[in-house]
């Protein structure tokens, strides 16, 4: 039998346990920024292109569960990096008073790629409820006065590359066949799209290439060798990484840089950074 001391001890190490589980996952992982690196192999790539960088954030949630200062530090050690090519893949900002203003602020310090800077838009770009078209064009307007491209159901290009951006799904913008109606054939192409249950939807021929996705933060919280009980994607299997499609397409999830509720555990933040290869 357990002794009264005994219990005691036990019962304070539970706790102690508990609160510094507790610090660390609301005080350390959010802003416990991982650089990942990785090849991207493209068929057809400009030898122009072969090594260059490309670097995507997403889901960066600026607002005030977010550290101010952990963001522009983020843009400081991407700027550090020198990238060709920046993407942004959603969810610029949260809902909250005065987010342009405060967006305005922070993304005037925003990482660009010398060669280009592109994005497309997440839910949470378009306020209440998904549904602000002029929220999302207010955020597009900041977004270009800064230098970025920014892409709904649009295709541009960069030195022999493609970028497709297509439009959120849960803001009911998602449109593949005019994003892709003025594909080149034979061009090699990346395309953009905030939410990952995107590519199980109809609407993606002629596209074959990478997809860089955001919007699952990687379920945020994920109890060790067990996938993460909560993830904001109908195909669970989309959690974080890459992923092998079907039709020669390959799909990219970034973890993020920020939060909505700001904890993690298990599931730090990420900045992706892509190395262009011939495929």
């Amino acid at each position: 039998m357990i002794s009264r001391r005994g219990f005691l001890l036990t019962s304070a190490g539970v706790v102690t346990g508990a609160v510094g589980l507790g610090a660390y996952t609301r005080f350390v992982e959010p802003q416990w920024l991982e650089f990942t690196r990785h090849s991207m192999p493209i068929r057809n790539l400009p030898v122009g292109l072969v090594g260059r960088t490309l670097v995507q954030l997403s889901d960066i949630h600026v607002g005030p569960r977010v550290p101010d200062d952990y963001v522009l530090e983020t843009f400081r050690q991407v700027r550090a990096l020198e990238p060709d090519i920046v993407v942004y893949t959603g969810d610029f900002t949260s809902l909250h008073h005065d987010r342009y203003r405060h967006a305005e602020f922070i993304y005037s310090h925003m990482a660009l790629g010398t060669m280009g800077t592109f994005a497309s838009l997440g839910n949470h770009d378009y306020g209440l409820d998904w549904a602000q078209l002029a929220d999302a064009e207010r955020i597009s307007a900041l977004l270009r006065n800064l230098g970025v491209t920014v892409l709904v159901n649009e295709v541009t290009e960069v030195a022999g590359l493609q970028i497709a951006g297509l439009g959120d799904l849960w803001g009911r913008q998602f449109a593949p066949d005019r994003a892709f109606a003025s594909l080149a054939p034979n061009t090699p192409t990346i395309a953009l799209s905030h939410n990952p249950d995107t590519v199980d939807l109809m609407g993606w021929h002629p596209f074959t290439g990478w997809i860089l996705s955001g919007h699952t933060h990687g379920g945020q919280c994920k109890p060790p060798f067990l996938p993460p009980p909560v993830l904001p994607v109908r195909n669970k299997r989309y959690t974080s990484g890459a992923f092998a499609l079907s039709q020669n397409r390959h799909m990219y999830i970034s973890r993020g840089v920020g939060t909505v509720l700001p904890v993690r555990f298990n599931v730090r933040p990420e900045v992706a950074v892509f190395t262009l290869t011939t495929a």
